[in-house]
Order: C-alpha cells, then sequence, then structure tokens
C-alpha cells in the first residue's frame, strides 16, 4: 500500500518542462505539476495526482509501468513515452528510409517488449520495389508488415489501419515526409483540436511541434495514438552490450551456434553470426549496424 493510494488516477497525455497534462478519469484536463524537484514523469504514466487551486493539480506519485521508451541524441538519453501496447513504425519509398533507425527502433521495442509492425507508405510511387527490397531482411525475420498510401489511397489505408489499432495504445515512429502527420490527422480529424486544447493550457503554443502528444482516436478513449515530433533515434543505451545481439532476431537465431558463449560476434573464431553473415542468412547492413551500436555501447556505458 501506498500512502498515495487513496488519491485519483490521471493520465499524462503531454508533458513539458516541470508542467504535465493530466487528465482524469472522466476525461478532464488539466495543468499538474510535480511534488519537489524531480520531475520524471512521461507520456502515457499513470499518476496519482490531487487538486491544487481550482483548476490545476499537483503530481503525487508515478504507477509502476508496464514498459517504458527512451529517445536520444548525441547528447544524453532521456525516457519520453510509457505503458505502449505496440508500436508502428512509418517507412516511406520515398525519401529513403534509415535502416539504422528503423534497427534502433526494433531493438528498443524489443527491450521493452513491445510489439512491432512495419508500414511501408507512399506505395503508389515508382520506387515502390526497391523499398520492398529494402525491407526483405525484415520480411524474413517475418515481421509484422503491412503497406498503405495514405495520400493516394486514404479510405483503403484507413480499413488496414483502423482494426490493428483498435484498443491499443500505439506509438507511431515516422521520420519527416515519411506521412505520419497525414495518418494521425486521417485517423483523428480533431488532432489539430486535442493540441490547441493543451497548448492554450500550457500557454507555450511555440512547443506544439516538438512535444510527445498522447491522441484519442476514438470517443471511448480505448483507442490511443503516441506522437513525438522531432523524434529521431530511440535511445537503446540501457541495453547491456552482451544482450544486443538477444534483440535482433536474424543475429539471436545463430548465435547459438557460436563457439564461445560470451561471443561478440566481431572477431572470435567459430562466430555462427559470421558465418550467417558470409551465408547471406544475416544481412550485411544488418550486421553493419549491430557493429555499430555494440561500439557505441561498449564506449559509452553510464
Amino acid at each position: 500500500m501506498s500512502r498515495f493510494d487513496h488519491l485519483d488516477i490521471g493520465l499524462v497525455v503531454r508533458g513539458h518542462g516541470r508542467h504535465y497534462i493530466v487528465e482524469s478519469q472522466d476525461g478532464l484536463r488539466r495543468v499538474c505539476h510535480p511534488r519537489g524537484k524531480k520531475s520524471d514523469c512521461v507520456v502515457g504514466d499513470l499518476v496519482r495526482w490531487a487538486p491544487s487551486g481550482s483548476d490545476e493539480g499537483v503530481v503525487e506519485a508515478v504507477e509502476p509501468r508496464r514498459n517504458l521508451l527512451f529517445r536520444q541524441d548525441e547528447w544524453k538519453t532521456k525516457s519520453f513515452a510509457a505503458n505502449v501496447d505496440q508500436l508502428l513504425i512509418l517507412v516511406g519509398v520515398e525519401p529513403v528510409f534509415s535502416e539504422t533507425q528503423l534497427c534502433r527502433a526494433l531493438i528498443a521495442a524489443e527491450a521493452a517488449d513491445i510489439s512491432t509492425t512495419i508500414a511501408l507508405n507512399k506505395i503508389d510511387l515508382p520506387g515502390t520495389p526497391s523499398a520492398r527490397e529494402r525491407l526483405a531482411p525484415y520480411r524474413a525475420m517475418e515481421l509484422p508488415m503491412m503497406e498503405l498510401a495514405l495520400t493516394a489511397d486514404r479510405e483503403g489505408s484507413a480499413a488496414l489501419l483502423t482494426p490493428w489499432l483498435a484498443g491499443k495504445k500505439t506509438f507511431v515512429m515516422g521520420p519527416s515526409g515519411t506521412g505520419k502527420s497525414t495518418l494521425i490527422n486521417l485517423l483523428i480529424p480533431d488532432a489539430k483540436a486535442q493540441v490547441g486544447e493543451i497548448s492554450v493550457a500550457l500557454n507555450s503554443g511555440r512547443h506544439t511541434t516538438t512535444t510527445t502528444q498522447w491522441y484519442w482516436v476514438d470517443a471511448e478513449r480505448q483507442t490511443a495514438l503516441i506522437d513525438s515530433p522531432g523524434f529521431q533515434e530511440f535511445g537503446v543505451k540501457q541495453v547491456e552490450p552482451m544482450q544486443l545481439p538477444l534483440l535482433m532476431p536474424d543475429l539471436r537465431k545463430h548465435a547459438g551456434n557460436c563457439r564461445f558463449y560470451n561471443c561478440t560476434h566481431q572477431h572470435e573464431p567459430g562466430c555462427g553470426v559470421r558465418d550467417a553473415v558470409e551465408a547471406g542468412l544475416i544481412s550485411a547492413s544488418r550486421y553493419r549496424i549491430y557493429g555499430e551500436i555494440l561500439a557505441e555501447l561498449t564506449s559509452k556505458r553510464w
């Protein structure tokens, strides 16, 4: 039992600095501030909160999380979303997607035990065969995949996405130009209104394009999309180096064939992973990205 169990539970739907928008169980939203100097809430957190004044509140405690996602840049790693049911990685025929970003997203989701689907958008464009070929290693790993044409076939794309999203809290990851904004506006007609409502509460409209945002897709508040504009890379520094190949299904499949139990799959003799790369069973690009991330994890432990 916690000393805060008597307080109401709210959902963090957005945060900026030490200001959070918390949605109460009746659907009302208010600005809340954390108690004390420490501020560790993220979007998707369930929190215990108490009223403070006429229309604000105080976050007293964060409920245990099912999972936690991190983002990182060249300077730091920071948590930014919690309690996610599934991840939708949106990649486009144009512009050409970054396989490194795709790999990092898949590793982060695997580490957090979050199921992932890759969606190839803009399949109405002539570069589609080439994009499908680049995704062939991921199809071979039997990762769930779908194809969309969010602009050219709005109704068909919505019909494909809607049942897959139903009843889930889905984090949507997509680089600029992939079609993520189109997807959100297609599925959530009042998305701009939801952002505007929160911006007024925070009095910080200038931050509306860079803050993680929770959207309800349905009036019953059962289906949600979580978006983080300006998002570049998932943080993976929480992963232990020896755990990394176990979070990559194609490497994991062959790691058991290594001569040494602590094989790094870089230079050891009798390495099942490198044998699989040479045999074409693991793509050279995936193996290269593994090496790059492993070097990052071993040189910058935190």
